[in-house]
């Protein structure tokens, strides 16, 4: 038994005014008990807050960073507890007056407010002192409370259970600034929370190297690719500003087709004798209907459940009578599914065994009839995940903000075909290099996930 019971009954008079079923689930309240049991006593966060702020929910138009823009902070910036700044958007750095209160100093929590990724938080960079921030929380506190610690804490199994008794939602999570004030927290003295916050800044730096050297694995099989297949990758060139004569225009008006790196991508390719997926592989077409399908549940993979670092695809149990109109797509064992949406991010997997029957999204192409007498599966899935590739996707796609690629384009892409030999020799070490990552991956996750019951304990454990 997992200590969840699923049939229980509460006296009237122990409801205390919330009428929800979960809060009163006997290992939900045993939970919240030993929160106020805790060795250090527990506080609502709004005893140690200062200013809750919000952030604006209509963002000013984006625009190219410089030296008259800055970031923009949205709820997707936020992952596992830090702002990812890699990917900011900016926007102008002179706003209007109303705009005053989303204006960032630093140190302040930010807290994601609404969708999938409500009640994520993290801590603001000093680095990112003059940034807006979007549609969540902005906190301040006293200095009883250290922003690192709170958000720390809010990340824990104990943390989390209160943000998701309050978060729930019938269309869609939602988390306001009064259930935020009421989540409880055991305080310690503030040289307390630092040392606490110390331990799990290293385990986070270890988790970070981790990581870090599983990317540098997969990321560097295109250079190994290259250096097998006895290519020489062009010079860098990043203009942004180009000319194309009008008789080298085949009939495509889209300024991005053009880029020169994109371009030069493509001629290295095809001096090098590259072959297009459509000469290799057919569209496979087959649908999948609902009406058809004998059991009451079905397997579906959408873009979001392929890992776009590793190609591993999940799957999701869905009801049939709840089948969104995208799920259409039959796929087999065999068959390799490429994301149609957004290609570029590598969102591309093979089919296991273990997902043959499931339904995939109309915005995959699926890739069925392949010529293995010219090119191997496992080579194909591999050359298709390179940057050489990838780029190409995102050279033939066509729209702004949700850049796409149809099936006949999509055929165009260049690859290059070696004696099988070459193309073993390549799948073998992208294997290597999978199951490699996947275990660092693995590691740094459950490292990641002890540390934080390490934390929780620091201040659950047993009385003072």
């Amino acid at each position: 038994m997992d200590g969840k019971a699923r049939c229980f009954a509460v006296r009237r008079g122990g409801i205390s005014g919330r009428a929800d079923v979960i809060f009163h689930q006997p290992w939900v309240r045993a939970r919240l008990e030993r929160l106020e049991k805790a060795r250090y006593s527990a506080s609502s966060l709004g005893a140690v807050i200062e200013e809750i702020r919000y952030g604006t929910g209509t963002p000013p138009p984006y625009l190219e960073p410089s030296a008259d823009t800055v970031p923009f902070v949205r709820a997707t910036d936020i992952k596992d507890g830090e702002v990812v700044t890699e990917t900011l958007l900016h926007i102008a750095n002179e706003q209007p007056k109303s705009l005053d209160k989303c204006r960032l100093a630093g140190d302040e929590l930010i807290v994601v407010r609404s969708g999938v990724n409500t009640g994520d938080c993290a801590v603001i960079p000093k680095s990112l002192a003059g940034a807006f921030a979007a549609y969540d929380l902005i906190l301040t506190f006293h200095k009883t409370a250290l922003p690192q610690f709170v958000s720390t804490f809010l990340d824990t199994e104990i943390g989390r259970l209160q943000l998701n008794l309050v978060k729930g939602r019938a269309a869609q999570p939602h988390i306001n600034a009064e259930e935020v004030s009421a989540l409880r927290m055991p305080l310690p003295r503030p040289e307390v929370q630092r040392e606490l916050v110390a331990g799990m800044n290293a385990k986070r730096a270890e988790r970070r190297a981790k990581l870090a050297e599983a990317d540098a694995l997969l990321a560097g099989l295109d250079g190994f690719l290259l250096a097998t297949l006895g290519l020489t990758p062009p010079p860098k060139d990043d203009r942004k500003v180009f000319a194309v004569r009008s008789k080298d225009v085949p009939g495509r008006f889209d300024p991005h087709f053009y880029l020169p790196a994109l371009l030069q991508n493509m001629r290295m390719l095809s001096d090098a004798g590259a072959e297009p997926l459509g000469s290799l592989v057919s569209f496979s077409d087959e649908v999948w209907k609902p009406a058809a399908h004998a059991k009451p549940i079905f397997r579906y993979i959408e873009i979001s459940s392929v890992n776009p670092q590793t190609g591993d695809a999940r799957t999701e149990e869905t009801l049939v009578s709840e089948a969104p109109s995208r799920a259409r797509m039959a796929v087999r064992t065999n068959d390799i599914i490429v994301s149609l949406t957004r290609p570029h991010h590598g969102s591309i997997a093979q089919i296991t065994p273990d997902l043959n029957g499931c339904v995939a999204s109309t915005g995959f192409s699926v890739l069925r009839g392949i010529n293995e007498s010219g090119v191997s599966r496992e080579y194909l899935w591999c050359v298709l995940r390179t940057k050489m590739c990838l780029q190409q996707m995102l050279q033939r796609a066509s729209g702004g903000n949700y850049p796409a690629i149809t099936e006949p384009e999509l055929a165009k892409v260049l690859l290059p075909v070696p004696k099988p030999a070459v193309q073993d020799t390549i799948a073998a070490e992208a294997r290597r290099r999978r199951v490699e990552a996947r275990r660092l991956r693995a590691e740094a996750e459950a490292s990641w996930q002890a540390a934080k019951r390490w934390f929780e304990e620091q201040l659950l454990g047993g009385a003072k």
